[in-house]
C-alpha cells in the first residue's frame, strides 16, 4: 500500500514597515525613486558612519507583535549577520538573533471546513532590508541600487503549524489585515512590502518526527505561494516515493514554468558569524511604554464587523468586503459620517468600486476619492438632480480624477431636466415619430414602452428623469 504523506510549513514573512526613514538614518523609503537616491553614508555602508534606531520601526514591531498576542522582550538588542553579496553594503546585515523584539505568539485561522485553529509565531525581530541588484542582459553586468538597503523590516517567523496552502493563505490573510489595520505597514505584495518564504517537509501521516525541509525565498504573491506548495509538496514525493532523500536547501520558485530550482546549500545560523552589534545600545521596554502603544490599538476587523451590524444593519456579505481592508472600512465610515446613508455608500463601495478596482487591477489602498465627494454624488442622485446613468459616468471621472461631483455636474451641464413642458414637448414629438411603437403598445406589447423611454433620454442626452419619462408617456399614450 502507499504511504501517506502530511505537508508541514512553516512560515519566515518579511514586511516592510510604513515609515517616513529608514531603519537607521534619515533617509527616505519611498518606493520607486530614481536609483540611489534615497542613500546617505550609513545605508550605503561607509566605513565609520553610525547607525542610530528610529523609534517609530520599534512602535511598529511591538505594535504588530501585542496584536498577535506575543510577549514583547523587555531586554532586547541587535546583532550583525555577516555575509557577503553585492547588494549587501556593509557586508553585514543589522537583524536580531538572541533577542528579538516578540516571542511566543498565536494566530487564529479559520481552516477551508469552517474549524477555528492556531498558527503559533515563534518571534518577530526587526532588521534592515538590502540593497536591489538589477541584471542588465544588454551590457552583461549587474547594476546596484541602494534606495531599499535601511528601510525597516520585521521578520515574522511561524511555527511548523500549517498543513496545507489553503491555511497558509488564511494565516498570510489574517497577518496583512491586521498589519494594515495597525498602519504598521501597506503589505502590497506586488511592491515587495509584504514577501514570505516557505519552509516545507513531507512525513509520513502518523509519525511524530518532521522530514528534511526546504526554503523557497520570496514569493510575492498568494498564487505563486499556493503554487510553490503544491508544486514543491509533489517534488518531495515523488523524492520519497523512489527511495531518495530530500536535499535541505534554498529553492526558488519560478512561477511562470511552474516549477523550483536549487540557489544553495541551506546555511544555519553559525554560517552568519552572528555577534552583538557593537554600535547599538540595547533596548529596554517600560510597561508604561507597553501599555501606550496598546491603547493606541485601532478597533480590529472581528469588533468593526459586529459594530457594523448592530450599528448599520448592513447584509453580512456587505459587511465581510467593506471591512476586508482598512481603507475600504475607513472610507465607509467617513462617507457615512457625512451622508447618514450607510445602505447607499455600501453600494457604491461593493459594486461600482469593486468592480472599478478589478478591471485596473488596483488595491483598495490605491483608491483616489474623497469620503465628501463621494457623499456629494449620493446626495445629488437622491435629490433626483443627476439620474442613475449620470452618477455612473460622474462617479467614473471621481475615482479616476477625485473630481468634485457637484462641480462636474454643473459644468458639464448634467444636471436631470425636470422641466414638465420641455419634457412633455420631447415625449410628445417622439411619439408622433413613432406610430408603429405606440400602436404595438396599444395592442398589449409592453416592451414597446421600454423603445420610446430610449428615444427620449436619447433626445434629452441622457439627462432627464426616467420615472417622469415614464409617466408622462403613459399619460400621452
Amino acid at each position: 500500500m502507499a504511504k501517506q504523506y502530511e505537508t508541514v510549513i512553516g512560515l519566515e514573512v518579511h514586511v516592510e514597515l510604513a515609515t517616513k526613514t529608514k531603519i537607521f538614518c534619515g533617509c527616505s523609503t519611498a518606493f520607486g525613486g530614481a536609483p540611489n537616491t534615497h542613500v546617505c553614508p550609513v545605508c550605503s555602508g561607509m566605513p565609520g558612519s553610525l547607525p542610530v534606531l528610529n523609534k517609530q520601526v520599534l512602535e511598529y514591531a511591538m505594535a504588530v507583535g501585542m496584536a498577535l498576542n506575543c510577549d514583547i522582550t523587555r531586554y532586547a538588542k541587535f546583532d550583525r549577520k555577516n555575509y557577503f553579496y553585492p547588494d549587501n553594503p556593509q557586508n553585514y546585515q543589522i537583524s536580531q538573533l538572541y533577542l528579538p523584539i516578540c516571542r511566543n505568539g498565536k494566530v487564529e485561522i479559520e481552516t477551508a471546513d469552517g474549524a477555528k485553529k492556531f498558527v503559533g509565531i515563534h518571534e518577530i525581530h526587526m532588521e534592515e532590508d538590502a540593497g536591489k541588484l538589477i541584471h542588465d542582459e544588454w551590457e552583461d553586468c549587474s547594476l546596484v541600487d541602494y534606495n531599499r538597503s535601511g528601510v525597516p523590516l520585521i521578520e515574522i517567523v511561524s511555527e511548523p503549524d500549517m498543513r496545507s496552502a489553503e491555511e497558509v493563505i488564511a494565516y498570510l490573510e489574517k497577518l496583512r489585515m491586521t498589519i494594515q489595520y495597525l498602519g504598521a505597514s501597506d503589505c502590497k505584495l506586488q511592491e515587495g512590502s509584504m514577501r514570505a518564504d516557505v519552509n516545507l517537509s513531507l512525513r509520513e501521516v502518523g509519525a511524530t518526527e518532521f522530514g528534511t525541509r526546504t526554503e523557497m525565498k520570496n514569493l510575492n504573491s498568494f498564487k505563486a505561494i499556493a503554487n510553490a506548495i503544491k508544486g514543491e509538496t509533489e517534488r518531495q514525493m515523488d523524492l520519497l516515493e523512489a527511495g531518495k532523500s530530500v536535499v535541505q536547501e534554498t529553492r526558488r520558485w519560478d512561477d511562470t514554468k511552474g516549477e523550483s530550482y536549487a540557489m544553495r546549500s541551506k546555511e544555519d545560523a553559525q554560517d552568519y558569524r552572528y555577534f552583538p552589534d557593537p554600535d547599538l545600545t540595547p533596548i529596554v521596554v517600560s510597561q508604561e511604554w507597553l501599555d501606550e502603544i496598546k491603547a493606541r490599538e485601532p478597533e480590529f476587523r472581528p469588533e468593526k464587523m459586529a459594530r457594523y451590524k448592530a450599528e448599520f444593519d448592513l447584509p453580512d456579505y456587505d459587511i465581510e468586503i467593506i471591512t476586508g481592508t482598512k481603507r475600504m472600512a475607513d472610507l465607509f465610515e467617513a462617507t457615512t459620517a457625512i451622508c447618514n446613508k450607510p445602505k447607499k455608500v455600501s453600494n457604491w463601495l461593493m459594486v461600482q468600486t469593486m468592480q472599478l478596482l478589478k478591471e485596473e487591477s488596483m488595491d483598495a489602498e490605491d483608491i483616489r476619492f474623497s469620503p465628501e465627494h463621494l457623499a456629494s454624488l449620493i446626495e445629488l442622485t437622491d435629490s433626483k438632480a443627476i439620474n442613475s446613468s449620470v452618477a455612473k459616468e460622474v462617479f467614473e471621472k471621481m475615482f479616476h480624477d477625485d473630481i468634485d461631483p457637484v462641480q462636474y455636474v454643473e459644468e458639464n451641464g448634467l444636471k436631470t431636466v425636470n422641466d414638465e413642458g420641455a419634457l412633455r414637448k420631447t415625449i410628445e414629438e417622439i411619439v408622433a415619430a413613432n406610430p408603429q411603437s405606440v400602436e404595438d403598445y396599444h395592442n398589449g406589447k409592453e416592451k414597446a414602452i421600454g423603445f420610446l423611454v430610449g428615444q427620449t433620454m436619447k433626445a434629452m442626452k441622457g439627462k432627464a428623469d426616467p420615472g417622469m419619462v415614464n409617466q408622462i408617456l403613459k399619460e400621452i399614450l
